[in-house]
């Protein structure tokens, strides 16, 4: 019983969609537009990270709109290889504002319904 309450805990969340996020070992950042609470990606894909910095499955992985100084781009991050992005700057990513309206104290807001 312990054990499953732990797992639980584990795949809450940290962040929420709209945040703004730095990799902590990678030169990107980007804001979260979906959240898995564990690891739903292909095997290829996971089998692809070398083994040694392969993260744990059983937690929550973010889909984020990313950016480094070259490029965009949509990236799958594990919640270990995230920290929250306190620089207060907006995104520059084209796909931002397909989903979000408002930026306001270093987050974005979702969009309303289109009418």
């Amino acid at each position: 019983m312990e054990t499953a309450r732990m797992q639980a805990q584990s795949r809450h969340a940290k962040y929420s969609l709209g945040q703004v996020v730095r990799h902590r070992s990678r030169p990107f950042r980007g804001v979260i537009f979906d959240v898995d609470p564990e690891f739903a990606n292909t095997e290829e894909w996971y089998e692809s990270i070398p083994e040694d910095s392969r993260p744990d499955r059983d937690q929550p992985f973010y889909h984020l709109f990313a950016e480094t100084e070259a490029t965009y781009y949509v990236a799958y991050v594990s919640e270990q290889n995230l920290e929250l992005d306190v620089s207060g700057e907006p995104l520059d990513h084209p796909e931002v504002g397909d989903m979000f309206s408002a930026f306001q104290d270093g987050r974005y807001f979702l969009a309303g319904p289109v009418n």
